[in-house]
């Protein structure tokens, strides 16, 4: 079960490896390799030690996570539990995915990419953080989603939305517990197979809408750190839930293998 770091090479790279930890398929891999994989299309998920904490609590939400095609590693606490156990990984938080992907939007198609936002005040700031990225987004590419209840969730008038526009990406950029939800309702329903990408409040940590992270915090695992600051009351009972992941960790049997 246990590796050494010796996967890795010299640049960072190396043969990316999938970890099935809970029932959900988690890959270690560099951006490049993770994104050649997302261009096969599905759902990529990115959930963090207090998702993850809650999922035995949160059926739905667990499920959606094992629906899924694969999860990165964004929880710097888990990466770190894993190491623990003798797996040594590469983490990519889902704030760097989407800095990197962003950066190469200007190759994409006009079309190709299709944004789902909490409110009107997010689709306007993530617009014109989409356009400094050299992409042009028509404003028929991104969707205000509505309050989606507790459970299933259905959503006919998006899913009619997407069959027509066929979009190549469609970024989710809601709350985690719902936006897996969505996206998993999304590629069971949809006629054909897009990359559905469920990074989250990511892109408002890019716009502003949320505390900025720096890149130098999020390597060194203390984007948490940003955001309690930012907001104490709000953050820091969510990040000290996290911790309830460490004995689940501890106890779960994982498999380790090239994907």
């Amino acid at each position: 079960m246990g590796r050494s770091a010796d996967h890795h090479t010299a640049d960072g790279k190396g043969n990316m490896r999938e970890i099935i930890l809970f029932g959900i398929r988690f890959l270690d891999g560099s951006f490049e390799e993770i994104r050649e994989e997302l261009d096969r299309g599905g759902v990529m998920v990115v959930p963090a030690a207090p998702a993850l904490a809650t999922i035995y609590r949160d059926e739905h939400y667990y499920a959606a996570l094992k629906q899924s095609r694969f999860a990165i590693l964004d929880s710097g606490l888990l990466c770190l539990l894993l190491a623990l156990k003798g797996v040594s990984v590469r983490r990519l938080s889902g704030l760097t995915f989407l800095r990197l992907f962003l950066r190469d939007l200007a190759l994409h198609e006009t079309g190709s990419i299709f944004l789902i936002d909490p409110t009107p005040a997010d689709s306007e700031a993530n617009r014109t953080i989409i356009a400094r990225n050299g992409y042009s987004l028509e404003a028929t590419h991104q969707y205000v989603a509505p309050m989606y209840p507790a459970g299933e969730i259905g959503d006919p008038h998006l899913l009619a939305v997407l069959g027509r526009l066929r979009p190549r990406h469609i970024i989710l950029n809601l709350g985690g517990g719902v936006q897996e939800r969505l996206a998993v309702y999304l590629s069971k329903h949809l006629d054909y197979v897009p990359s559905i990408i469920c990074t989250g409040a990511a892109i408002a940590f890019l716009t502003g809408r949320q505390a900025a992270i720096p890149a130098i915090l999020d390597t060194l695992y203390l984007g948490w750190l940003a955001r309690c600051l930012s907001d104490y009351e709000r953050y820091v009972p969510r990040y000290l839930q996290g911790f309830k992941l460490v004995p689940m960790v501890i106890r779960e049997k994982l498999k380790d293998r090239p994907a």
